[in-house]
């Protein structure tokens, strides 16, 4: 993998939070991160003006491909990040500085006054683990919650029922006092039940029992105790920080949703195992062009569980299958249990099988540029682009024109490169439309390729530059008209002899001269999808100058219009404020304060926006 591929898959990153895996040219997992943000985070490795400690720059140097996971909160991304590193053990995770276990929430139960109180280590001797949470904040505020609800005792001391006097907790109503002798065992541990139950997110029940217990205390006109069973139900509609994975995704199962295109599907299963997800695997169905989405599922399903080691007792799935019941006993026969198959179409459910939609369909993407990339694949593609468009020799070199602009305004054209069927962002070029006016996207084409010819021809070999070498293909973004008009443009500057080629965006026919009708190419063709990708980074990258000469001007005219606000005036407000929204939001004093402004000045500044 080249780090040209990187950088595509770099593009395809989604701004969502997850964990992100870095693997070496062997496949090996090197390192295992959270993300808030997985755009900006991933992206960080490979930026050049990134500072990384010295364990991450060995690291990234071995980076052959990096794969990721989508999560809905950081908080998921955090406890799917401890998952993987503890199967996978990566070299690089060893010693991270937030390495280190989750905390949980444990009780006690085999002691005769049970704490609730927190730990990071799991021991098989018989207490009760609530978690893993985020972070050490977060469980401490779930410990606060609880405590706030239910007595029991935080104190670590020997209970032996016979101390003078309690501690504070007692007098705040925060422990039932066991230390003095005032409650039995028996009433200490219906709170702990309690907390095990409110824990397990059983609050219902929780609040029936107390309800119940509430409605006792004031038959016996015992008020003060009816008071503190009022508080506790009400606050048990408190939502516990932390808790929302090990509450909400229980017992075990596997989620199941896909991604298709052209002739392939891309599939994702994620496995649920005791209410934490733990990871997930990808497959790739091929012939899938002409089936339904219902006859994908039921196919993957069938081969995927034939051979599959384990069987979970829910399989939530993205589409139905055919024949469900059918395939429901066979399952059963195979597990030994139940088994069943549900599509959900609300709820949390749903939102789990949203988010395995969306890992496949960012997975689709990263597999769409991994199959182009390999020289195989482009080899083949631009053989194929050589003989389907009769070009005189192999296309080494590709240069893709597209031009951005809204109603003529802020027009832009862009020049991308291939070389050898792979990006080379060093030799792209951007053109601001200067003698086009109005939206004529046919002469602003012109210019920009006559701009660029112009230049190439000015090259000699005592200059040698990127623009004097001179493309095995120029493809425009568009149809037959387009392609007239550039190559009208070509000729005109000599450039005639350059091969060219438009690909127009309704029916992907490719263009070319003296051929009246567009060359058609399969939609699986590699040479197909080779332009595509070419014209589709020429817009991204016309695009992108477009909006930042949008963003240039709506800045420079807001403030230009203020009869005594000047280019020095100007500088210092955008200095100061950072754009016209915080100007438009800033008070006339602090306007006014900014150099060179008089509150007169900052009265009309505040008027005129």
């Amino acid at each position: 993998m080249t780090s040209n591929l990187i950088a595509e898959q770099l593009k395809q990153l989604p701004p969502s939070p997850g964990v992100y895996l870095m693997r070496d040219a062997e496949g090996n997992i090197l390192y295992v991160g959270k993300a808030a943000n997985l755009h900006h985070r991933v992206r960080s490795y490979f930026s050049a003006g990134q500072k990384l400690s010295p364990k991450l720059e060995r690291m990234v140097a071995r980076v052959d491909d990096f794969d990721f996971f989508v999560t809905t909160s950081e908080q998921e991304a955090l406890i799917l990040e401890l998952n993987l590193i503890k199967r996978h053990r990566p070299r690089y995770n060893v010693r991270l500085k937030d390495d280190k276990t989750f905390p949980y929430l444990k009780i006690d139960i085999n002691e005769d006054w049970p704490r609730v109180h927190i730990t990071r280590r799991l021991e098989e001797n018989g207490g009760r683990y609530f978690g893993p949470f985020a972070s050490a904040k977060s469980v401490r505020q779930t410990l606060k919650v609880i405590k706030g609800i239910f007595p029991f005792r935080s104190c670590r001391k020997a209970i032996t029922g016979t101390d003078l006097r309690p501690c504070l907790e007692y007098h705040i109503h925060h422990c039932l006092g066991p230390c003095i002798g005032i409650v039995s065992k028996e009433e200490y541990a219906e709170v702990i039940k309690q907390v095990i139950l409110f824990l397990e997110g059983k609050r219902e029940m929780v609040v029936q029992e107390l309800q119940s217990k509430m409605k006792e205390a004031a038959e016996a006109l015992d008020f003060e105790k009816a008071a503190l069973l009022r508080d506790q139900i009400q606050a048990i509609d408190r939502v516990i920080e932390g808790q929302r994975i090990a509450t909400t995704v229980k017992g075990e199962q596997d989620i199941i949703a896909f991604a298709s295109d052209k002739d392939q599907a891309y599939v994702q299963v994620f496995f649920i195992r005791s209410g934490k997800l733990i990871g997930r695997e990808s497959f790739v169905l091929q012939g899938t062009r002409s089936e339904q989405p219902e006859q994908i599922m039921t196919n993957f399903v069938k081969q995927f569980y034939n051979s599959a080691p384990h069987i979970p007792l829910l399989l939530l799935l993205q589409y139905p299958v055919e024949d469900r019941a059918i395939i429901e006993d066979w399952l059963q026969s195979k597990k030994g249990a139940k088994v069943h198959i549900q599509v959900p179409h609300r709820g949390t459910k749903k939102q789990l099988v949203r988010i395995v939609a969306e890992n496949a369909q960012q997975g689709l993407e990263q597999l769409k540029v991994k199959q182009l990339a390999t020289p195989t694949a482009l080899a083949a593609a631009l053989a194929e682009i050589e003989r389907e468009l009769h070009l005189p020799r192999l296309p080494s070199r590709m240069e893709g024109y597209d031009i951005s602009n809204i109603g003529g305004a802020a027009a832009a054209g862009s020049m991308v490169v291939f070389e050898e069927g792979k990006p080379t962002p060093s030799h792209y070029r951007r053109f601001r439309i200067k003698t086009v006016s109005g939206a004529d996207d046919y002469a602003m084409l012109q210019e920009v390729v006559k701009r660029r010819f112009k230049r190439s021809l000015k090259s000699d070999a005592s200059t040698p530059n990127t623009w004097a070498i001179l493309p095995d293909l120029v493809l425009i973004d568009g149809g037959k008209g387009q392609l007239n008009s550039v190559l009208a443009a070509m000729r005109e500057v000599g450039a005639d002899s350059v091969p060219i080629a438009s690909l127009a965006k309704e029916n992907e026919g490719i263009f070319v001269p003296q051929k009246r009708e567009p060359i058609v190419l399969p939609r699986s063709s590699p040479g197909l999808q080779l332009l595509q990708r070419l014209r589709d980074e020429a817009h991204r990258f016309a695009l992108g100058y477009h909006q930042k000469i949008r963003k240039r001007q709506t800045f420079a005219s807001a403030l230009d219009s203020i009869l005594g606000i000047g280019p020095k005036r100007k500088r210092a407000l955008l200095k100061q404020f950072g754009s016209v929204q915080a100007i438009r939001e800033a008070s006339i004093e602090e306007l006014a304060a900014t150099r060179g402004m008089s509150k007169n000045l900052a009265q009309k500044v505040k008027e005129h926006l």
